[in-house]
């Protein structure tokens, strides 16, 4: 049986038609079967426009159950995303690491150490330093950044690097 071609629901009169007999049930339908938590409006609207997008497949005569079938189908993926995520949040971090009581005090100690070494450095040794050990910049797009020779930048990281190897014995880079 051919399909009617005067009743194509990629018409916006044959669309929207089809929009106001059916979507104040749909909602109804999605909200009293699955409750407002997973917003039955929304995805009222999303099968709204996954009936638009398929306009030259369905058929009007089949577009209710197209509706109705997708919107269903959306909400039962919201629910298994849910309890994805319910899961996912139940599982408890480890709290504990393979760290011995004595590095992690060693490593605090250090990064004390270390932040004063920084703070004794002049403000363009540790501005050179930081940039190209901490973000990674090359030589000449530090020199760019600050207006001076890759010379420069490289005599105020050396004596830098220098500076926080006397203080911070076994500082290493």
């Amino acid at each position: 049986m051919p399909k009617d071609l005067n009743h194509n629901i990629c018409k916006e009169t044959v669309f929207e038609r089809i929009y106001n007999k059916y979507s104040k049930d749909l909602h109804n339908y999605l909200y009293y079967k699955y409750g407002a938590q997973l917003n039955p409006n929304d995805k009222a609207q999303d099968a709204f426009i996954k009936l638009w997008d398929n306009c030259k497949k369905v058929t009007i005569d089949k577009a209710k159950s197209f509706l109705f079938t997708v919107a269903n189908n959306m909400m039962l993926n919201e629910i298994k995303h849910q309890k994805v995520v319910l899961k996912h949040q139940k599982t408890n971090p480890k709290d504990y690491t393979n760290e011995t009581p004595e590095f992690i005090l060693e490593k605090e100690q250090f990064l004390e150490r270390y932040t004063i070494a920084l703070s004794n450095l002049n403000e363009e040794q540790r501005v050179a330093f930081l940039l190209n050990k901490v973000e990674g910049k090359k030589h000449n797009e530090i020199a760019d950044m600050l207006g001076i020779t890759k010379k420069v930048v490289e005599y105020r990281i050396y004596t830098a690097y220098n500076k926080l190897k006397t203080e911070l014995e076994g500082f290493k880079i």
